[in-house]
């Protein structure tokens, strides 16, 4: 399977030492079915970090006491379309949101 991989930018980031809170804000058209984290060092990804849980369209989803560290993303939208994220700098209390265009970036690479 190709990987896709997509830059998305982790906003409201406030560095701590140890770990934090990270909300995930769903402003795309779809459902986030599985969100998927490892470190970049990692070559295996961990457990669904949503469980049974969703990401409705409009909705977050918090992640909490995620240790500071870089890590690659995989998200899974509600058709089953992969996107992952490259590199993305975890660290403290925050926010990150997911776009439409950010998961059609992903889809119209995985046509090609």
């Amino acid at each position: 399977m190709k990987r896709i991989i997509l830059t998305l930018a982790l906003t409201g980031a406030v560095l701590t030492a140890n770990a934090g809170d990270v909300t995930i804000s769903n402003a795309s058209e779809w459902n986030l079915d599985h969100l998927y984290m490892s470190t970049v060092d990692e070559q295996e990804w961990g457990a669904d970090q949503l469980g049974d849980a969703v990401i409705g369209t409009g909705d977050s989803f918090t992640l909490t006491g995620v240790p500071c560290a870089t890590y690659d993303v995989k998200l899974v939208d509600e058709d089953g379309d992969e996107c992952e994220v490259a590199e993305v700098d975890i660290c403290g209390d925050g926010g990150w949101s997911i776009e439409s265009e950010d998961l059609l970036a992903c889809q119209g690479e995985t046509a090609n």
